[in-house]
């Protein structure tokens, strides 16, 4: 089956194409093609008036959409959030744990495992298993009660069921490192998050494997004349991947501008965090079995009043990027999918180029998506 994509405003890293084509085939992109150029015939026709087309986002940090949640540890929960996605222009989600009980975990991974033998909706090649071992004072929205200290024989057991592509964990508790580079060798990425470490913490941590910081500048130690903590880390070190919630409201327009100044564009990784109140303006749902409440966007625990992971879309993401940075798309397209891709192993994705998998998000000029392909398939 061949597709042809027409009349689009090609988006792609460090490339930009009006009213080009994109020839889609077998599951990759077969061909771009110029407006003067031969375009050639194929079995089906999508015309994009003169709207974007970007390389599908990858978004690795996600917990629920559109009241569902990874946690209520049921399959159509899974399936009504990666269908969601989709709507967002998202075209590879890893499914987000929180803090829970090995047997909730295990039973999430399995849940996991029965969606990804099918992947009807966006692609997911392993989940992000975020929690259990953090540091309880950093909680944030994750339950403290469930908190433990790092155990390798919990992460052989999970990843044995699905693969865990991602391990946020707090390096500074007891058995952090030993399992930084437990994970390392069974080639998990690993992003330090919900902690207390310091600079020097960190700097151990990455010598043990560790290459990310989870939803950088939130639930970490910030940045000290005297002590530059995990923030501080994260803009030293040149090569930590910075995780940013960009919804002007877990980070301030101000910080998202210093970080796009200081951290180069291929260190930055766009993520929703989202839960299950994103697509909704107010009211009330729950994240990994905790109350919380939506109020004009903001989600918030019921009972503590801390910030319950975010209800940003993937598309509002970026545009508020755009927005607060000036950046090119051609930048910051690279922070959608090209970085993520890269930091995974993801060889085939983040580019609209031949030979690139072919999931491509039609977007229009306000960055609403309008339809999103997986593989080459229209599933949106």
């Amino acid at each position: 089956m061949t597709t042809l994509i027409a009349n689009a405003h090609i988006i792609s890293p460090d490339f930009e194409l009006q009213h080009g084509a994109i020839a889609l085939e077998n599951g990759f992109i077969s061909g771009v093609y110029r407006s003067d150029q031969p375009i050639p015939q194929a079995d089906k026709h999508f015309d994009a008036q003169g709207q974007y087309a970007f390389p599908g986002f990858i978004d690795i940090h996600a917990h629920g959409a559109a009241g569902a949640d990874l946690c209520d540890n049921d399959l159509e929960s899974i399936r009504h959030i990666a269908k969601q996605k989709l709507a967002e222009g998202v075209t590879t989600w890893l499914p987000t744990t929180l803090t829970q009980p090995q047997q909730i975990l295990l039973e999430i991974a399995d849940k996991c495992k029965q969606y990804r033998a099918k992947q009807e909706f966006v692609k997911t090649p392993g989940i992000h298993l975020e929690g259990p071992y953090i540091n309880s004072n950093k909680a944030g929205a994750q339950n403290p009660q469930h908190v433990r200290q790092a155990s390798i024989e919990e992460l052989h057991a999970i990843h044995a069921v699905t693969p865990i592509c991602l391990l946020s964990l707090a390096p500074c508790q007891r058995n952090a490192i030993q399992l930084i580079a437990a994970a390392d060798q069974l080639e998990i990425l690993t992003s330090a998050a919900h902690t207390e470490a310091d600079y020097t913490q960190i700097a151990s941590a990455k010598r043990a494997g560790l290459s990310q910081l989870t939803h950088f500048g939130n639930a970490m130690t910030g940045l000290h004349h005297r002590e530059i903590g995990t923030v501080g880390a994260g803009l030293l070190d040149d090569d930590l991947s910075l995780e940013l919630i960009c919804d002007g409201i877990h980070l301030s327009p101000e910080f998202i501008q210093l970080v796009f100044k200081l951290k180069s564009i291929d260190r930055i990784q766009l993520i929703t965090d989202s839960m299950a109140g994103s697509w909704l303006t107010n009211g009330s749902c729950s994240l990994g079995g905790l109350d919380v409440i939506v109020e004009n966007k903001v989600a918030r625990l019921k009972k503590s009043g801390a910030l319950a992971g975010s209800t940003l879309t993937y598309n509002q993401g970026l545009k508020l990027a755009a927005e607060y940075t000036k950046l090119p798309l051609t930048q910051l397209v690279k922070t959608t999918s090209l970085n993520q891709a890269q930091a995974l192993g993801f060889s085939q994705h983040g580019k609209i180029e031949k030979g690139f998998t072919a999931d491509i998000a039609i977007l229009d000029t306000n960055l609403l998506p309008t339809a999103t392909f997986v593989d080459g398939q229209q599933r949106f």
